[in-house]
Order: C-alpha cells, then structure tokens, then sequence
C-alpha cells in the first residue's frame, strides 16, 4: 500500500475533525502500527465523520459533524446500519473494530472525552464465511499461464509457489525484501501482523522458483531496489495491492475463480491438518496468537479431513 495521505483521508472533514485524525495517526505512527493497520484505522473514523456530515439525520448530527468528542451512541449505531446497508456486515465488525480505537484514543489518551460511545455499541453480527482452500490442480492451472522464462512469469511462479508453500499473508509476502531472504537456508523472514516477525522454511521448488526470480530481477532497471517484488517495468516495486490484482488476472486466465492470497492460506491449513500436523506449531509457522485461528482456517475442507479420519480409523469394520 502507498503511503498514507492523511490530506485525501480527512478531504471533506472539519477542522476538528482532521486534527484529531493528524494527531491520531501520529500517536499510531509512534507506537509503530503497521500502515494497513493505520490506514483501517483512520478510514473509519474518517468515514463516520463523513457520515454524520452528509447521511445522518440525527437532530443533533451536525454538531458531531464538527466534533468528535460530540459523537453520541445514536450517531455510531447509525454509522453501523448505514455500512451494514450500504456495504456488508462484515465491513460494519470493521468499522466498529476501527471506531473503538479511534473513541479510547480520545478517552484515555486525549482526555477529551469522559466516555466512549462504544462502550455500549454492539458489534454487527456476521454469518461464517466458509473461504474455499486452492487445490493443488487449481494452483497447477495458475502456473501453466505463466509458464514462460519471461520476467513476469518468473516472478508470478515464484508469488505463486510462496502462497502456497508457506501460507503467507498478502502484505507478508508483498512487503518481503531482498534482506528477508536466506536462500542458504532455505527459510523467509515474514513480518507479521502486531510487529511479530517470524522465520519460516520454503521447500526446494518454491526456492527454485525464487532464484530463478532472483537471477531474472538482477537485468532489470529496478535491481537496486530493497523490495523483492518488481513491477512488470521493472522500475518501481511491485505494491501488495498490485500483486493482489495480478493474482486476479492469473486466475481469469487460467478459468480459476475468486484467486486471492488468503485462499492459499486456508490451503496451507488444510493440508497441514490433513497430514496430522501439530496445532501449536502450525500457530507458529502461520503467525496466529489466538487459539480461534486453527479453528476457521480451513473450515471449508473439514468434511474432507474428517472423512479421511474415519476411512483409516475403521470404526466397525472390525467387528
């Protein structure tokens, strides 16, 4: 993701409003939350601004509008319906996640409120979503379509083999630089979620596939550069959000719908599960510190796993 713009985010906002949003975001450039986490942060807040400015029609409204501190329980539940209408329930637990941050920084850092408006909201209810893993022929399918020595291709083989291989988050293995790499080891240093760094192993194909990456990357205008990914050009780095939207393209190509890096996640999960792997290390290795985690990720391919289990456990077949 580019930089923040904090000038684009608070467009439209009043001048209290946008200086609270400055000085938040400089409290959470300085506790060293990563720029996703900040941007999702700021967005929210900024959203409900523009909400209680241009959708709201709560008497007192425009008053909150121009303050923050003014923001009432009423205003935020209003917020959550609209974005629950207007975008989904799940964008809706986003906001609310968001917009608490936002109300605490006020209460205990700032001062400038007594309360939370939060404290009394309740999160938007969201149904399960059960994300589909990626088979093993459905990722063969999206290396075929980029099966050429081109420099793109070699570097969409070897994004491709790395989702795979290690279950890495889109901005982990996005924001990868040539440092993170041990190619004599064989391991990649992702860094995670909360500034939690960890160290994981790729396997022989997948460090094939980077080298042969590696060796293509040195002949381009952008070798110089610190950041493992380069565009197509080769002049500038290739951005998460662009490598989000090539995996995309890969997977209209190749007749593979819905591709996105997450899903390759669940995979690593569900093959991880499926050869008797060790809940705690699979923890480790996937960067998770609630227990939860295991649970949802490759929920989708349970009945496969379970199956399987009562296939090789026989249960009345001795009788």
């Amino acid at each position: 993701m580019p930089t923040i713009d904090i000038r684009k985010i608070t467009a439209g906002l009043s001048p209290t409003w946008s200086g609270y949003l400055r000085d938040w975001d400089r409290t959470l450039r300085a506790a060293n939350h990563p720029e996703t986490t900040r941007y999702s942060y700021l967005l929210a807040a900024a959203q409900l601004g523009r909400y209680l400015a241009q959708e709201c029609d709560e008497f007192d409204a425009p008053q909150a509008a121009d303050d923050p501190c003014l923001v009432g329980r009423g205003h935020v539940e209003g917020f959550q319906a609209w974005m629950v209408d207007t975008r989904s329930a799940s964008t809706a637990l986003n906001k609310h996640k968001s917009l608490q941050q936002f109300f605490k920084w006020l209460t205990v850092d700032e001062e400038a409120i007594r309360r939370s408006p939060m404290d009394r909201v309740r999160q938007p209810k969201t149904p399960e979503k059960l994300v589909p893993v990626l088979t093993a022929e459905e990722t063969r399918k999206l290396l075929a379509v980029c099966g050429t020595a081109s420099f793109v291709d070699l570097r969409d083989q070897a994004l491709i083999r790395l989702f795979y291989n290690t279950g890495g988050r889109l901005a982990e293995v996005g924001n990868l630089t040539l440092d993170d790499l041990d190619l004599h080891a064989d391991t990649v240093r992702f860094h995670g979620k909360g500034a939690k760094d960890r160290r994981v192993r790729i396997g022989p194909r997948t460090g094939r596939a980077i080298s042969r990456y590696l060796r293509a990357r040195s002949g381009r205008r952008g070798a110089d550069l610190p950041h493992l990914w380069l565009s197509a050009r080769g002049a500038c780095r290739l951005e998460p959000n662009g490598i989000k939207i090539r995996l995309k393209q890969l997977g209209a190509a190749a007749g593979v719908a819905n591709v996105h890096a997450h899903r390759w996640r669940h995979s690593f999960a569900h093959e991880w599960k499926l050869a008797g792997g060790d809940t705690g290390d699979l923890m480790l290795l996937l960067g998770w510190s609630s227990d939860d985690m295991p649970r949802h990720y490759g929920a989708s391919a349970a009945a496969e796993r379970a199956q399987q289990t009562q296939a090789r456990l026989a249960i009345g077949e001795r009788v």
